[in-house]
């Protein structure tokens, strides 16, 4: 299929990534939530992963990780980051840069609070991205948190947070025919957004 039509105009870019975040829930067979995390040191190496959107709102885009993770020390030490959304099924791709800032603790239980107990569980088990001697010893650790927490609540680990990514420039690009690409880029500018369109 070739896409048709162009980027709408749109005030606020927050309302346009809802409504193609909208779409993708309904034409994406897989994790229409699925986006790219670049971060980086404070010398500028940098370093991406896939993680899930998991709360979308006027302020920003929120995720949910291991704090004392490769990605958790590298937000800590630079708190510049970008995202990265595409969606194959739509030819639809939405860039976002910004800057982060940790969500509330009760922002962060609740969203904890959602999981399964497996998931709680193996929170507290992973020193998320720390060698291990091999996977069976990550499945002991599981095993001695389920134990550990057996008949009770499984609470928030406090290396366990999640961070919103709050956007200075977020760009939406949508496929067309031989490479003649439609790109709209909204940067922040004071109170709201100033637009522009680029080349392909």
């Amino acid at each position: 299929m070739e896409t048709q039509g162009l980027i709408p105009s749109a005030a606020d870019p927050m309302a346009l990534f809802e409504s193609w975040f909208n779409d993708a829930k309904e034409s994406e067979p897989n994790d229409p939530d699925a986006m790219s995390l670049a971060t980086a040191t404070p010398d500028g190496v940098p370093s991406v992963r896939m993680i899930l959107l998991k709360r979308l709102g006027p302020d920003g885009f929120c995720f949910y990780t291991n704090k004392e993770s490769r990605k958790g020390e590298q937000i800590a030490a630079n708190a510049h980051a970008a995202l990265c959304f595409h969606w194959k099924s739509l030819r639809r791709q939405v860039r976002v840069e910004g800057t982060l800032f940790e969500v509330t603790p009760e922002q962060a239980d609740a969203y904890f609070a959602s999981r399964s107990r497996e998931s709680r569980v193996a929170a507290w088990a992973s020193d998320q991205s720390r060698e291990m001697d091999d996977r069976q010893a990550f499945l002991d650790r599981v095993a001695e948190a389920d134990a550990r927490f057996e008949g009770q609540e499984v609470g928030r680990p406090p290396h366990w947070s999640g961070f919103r990514l709050e956007p200075a420039m977020i760009e939406f690009w949508l496929n067309q025919p031989h490479r003649m690409h439609d790109r709209v880029v909204y940067r922040r500018k004071g109170d709201g957004w100033a637009t522009a369109r680029l080349f392909p």
